[in-house]
């Protein structure tokens, strides 16, 4: 059973969260073509060779999510902004059917109650800025300031919270030394390049929004538990590498000025000229710090090149996306972000679910209880962080919708409410009432 709302403290936040591309349909609106739509018509890289082209068709079926969020008793929607759709060059000139979409956005959200909490990007790299280098591509901060300027410009003021960038991690490491995600590189120049650059481009957005005078600004990180898969000092080691490559390279360097040595040992000689010089743009002081969290990984050694290390099946039961469910991890997460980084200022789960397999709708709903019971102990691994002293003000489900789950297409189901992607129709699965009745003010 999920907790409810009254053994959270007084203001917790309770929100779900989805991106731009995942779910707008990116074929509407005048959005310009974006790496995503290169990297998904490139044969093999994504099921069915499936694009974000229709997605959920959000772009016109905005009112009708957003009274699900609502009707959900939740305070908050997380979403993202598509740099593609505001600028289509990703530079120039602003498309007005994109800033003008934003703004009934954002003033639908208002109207129904909910805390709007902006994502300026979320991956969808417009494809003009992808033939520059891209994230390769030192200039690309300064681009992406711009764009941060002329959608806040228009938007900003109604913000309850924003963040530049989802999951550097995955914009670096994932896309350009692993190829998994657009643009699809197995490179480790341009990875270190991108993973110094992604961190610059943050810096940059933060400042550009602040000169704006919004507030309640923060930064948004992935992270995933990494263990030794077995007692040896050698997996110790790799696990450690793990660490400080998915983790503590991007967190340290938004709160402490500062790469971790681990990583920074192999990908120091592949570094852009003078990264030191911009550590003070990157730590840039931010108001919370944002944790997305959805498993653990075993580590060991492996004896291919740098990192030296290879993933190691864990004994633990699997969401559908073959991840452990380990919610010891979030609070450990939790208690060492607070330790380490954050040091007092709030933080917030800012994405945590699990993709299951589809099930059939009877009677208007999907029983999904493997949801509602991943969400129950994650719950309560931030409610002992909390008891520890955490400074945990609020916990955002991923997702809204099931939607568009990049390479794997729409086969892995992540969200609280069912889409029918023939008909897009919208059916609240089981854990989408359990929460709404665990979030009820009356109960």
């Amino acid at each position: 059973m999920l907790p409810a709302r009254s053994q959270f403290p007084d203001g917790f936040v309770f929100g779900a969260a989805t991106s731009s591309y995942q779910i707008e349909g990116h074929g509407f609106g005048g959005a310009g073509r974006t790496h995503w739509d290169d990297f998904a018509e490139t044969p093999g890289n994504v099921v069915r060779a499936e694009t974000g082209a229709r997605a959920c068709d959000h772009y016109h079926r905005w009112p009708q999510d957003l009274d699900l969020i609502r009707d959900a008793n939740l305070d908050a929607y997380r979403f993202s902004a598509s740099w593609a759709r505001v600028l289509p060059e990703g530079r120039g000139v602003p498309n007005p059917d994109g800033l003008d979409f934003y703004d009934r956005l954002v003033d639908g959200m208002l109207e129904r109650g909910l805390k709007p909490a902006l994502t300026l990007y979320h991956w969808e790299l417009p494809s003009p800025l992808a033939d520059l280098g891209g994230w390769r591509n030192r200039d690309i901060a300064g681009w992406f300031a711009d764009y941060a300027e002329i959608l806040c410009r228009r938007i900003g003021d109604r913000i309850w919270s924003a963040a530049p960038i989802n999951e550097p991690w995955c914009v670096a490491w994932l896309s350009h030394f692993l190829g998994l995600h657009a643009p699809g590189l197995r490179d480790i120049r341009a990875t270190a390049r991108a993973m110094h650059h992604v961190l610059l481009a943050h810096g940059r957005a933060i400042q550009a929004m602040r000169a704006l005078g919004m507030p309640n600004l923060g930064a948004v990180c992935n992270l995933e538990w990494a263990d030794p898969a077995d007692a040896s000092p050698e997996a110790a080691l790799a696990a450690s590498r793990y660490d400080a490559i998915y983790n503590r390279w991007f967190l340290g360097g938004i709160f402490r000025g500062e790469y971790p040595e681990p990583a920074l040992a192999g990908l120091l000689p592949h570094m852009p000229p003078g990264w030191q010089d911009d550590m003070a743009t990157i730590a840039t002081p931010v108001d919370w710090c944002g944790l997305n969290y959805y498993t653990r990984k075993l580590i060991g050694p492996d004896p291919s090149p740098w990192p030296h290390l290879a993933e190691v099946e864990g004994p633990l039961p699997k969401t559908q996306m073959g991840w452990e469910i380990y919610p010891q991890g979030l609070e450990n997460f939790l208690l060492r972000t607070e330790a380490e980084y954050s040091r007092g200022l709030p933080i917030y789960i800012t994405e945590n679910g699990m993709a299951s397999g589809e099930a059939p709708v009877v009677d208007e709903t999907v029983d999904d209880p493997e949801r509602t019971d991943y969400l129950s102990l994650h719950l309560a691994a931030a409610r002992r962080a909390i008891d520890r002293g955490v400074n945990l003000q609020g916990y955002f489900i991923w997702s809204l919708l099931d939607n568009y789950e990049w390479s794997l297409g729409y086969e892995k189901r992540f969200g609280l409410v069912h889409v029918d992607f023939d008909g897009l129709k919208r059916t609240p699965k089981s854990s989408y009432h359990a929460l709404k009745r665990a979030l009820s003010r009356n109960g």
